[in-house]
């Protein structure tokens, strides 16, 4: 395994933005998950907090990924909870509030959405998704 390079602001904004909205499919050329990882874990260094909002087949399935988000980006997932639902699920987690709501989605993207927010107009204050659901489920 190659290790993987130093990044900038730059050009971990141009990986993450491989992801923004697209209709993935098997012959696409997207960017290795650990260097995914390494890109989100650069840019939401640089912002004061997250946002994120999870399409998945199942509350099961959204639950699992935003419990290895959080952790993996300095959050406690212990006590995320929300009401049970069936079938295709949205899940919005705030996390400067600890707020999280679990809606049916009907749309036909998955994936997590992870919007950066900064204080600072000059700041990171970007949305990047719809990144793996399991992008950190595989590193841990």
């Amino acid at each position: 395994m190659q290790p993987l390079p130093e990044l900038t602001v730059e050009a971990a904004h141009k990986i993450l933005q491989t992801f923004t909205c697209i209709e993935q499919d098997a012959t696409e050329s997207l960017p290795s998950n650990a260097l995914v990882r390494q890109a989100l874990l650069f840019v939401t260094n640089l912002c004061d907090y997250q946002m994120f909002g999870i399409c998945a087949d199942t509350l099961t399935q959204g639950l699992a990924a935003l419990k290895s988000y959080l952790p993996a980006l300095g959050y406690n997932a212990d006590e995320v909870t929300v009401d049970s639902i069936e079938g295709p699920t949205y899940i919005k987690f705030n996390s400067k509030t600890g707020l999280c709501y679990a809606s049916p989605y009907p749309g036909s993207h998955r994936g997590v959405l992870v919007s950066c927010q900064s204080a600072l107009s000059n700041g990171i204050n970007e949305t990047y998704g719809h990144l793996p659901l399991d992008l950190f489920l595989e590193a841990a």
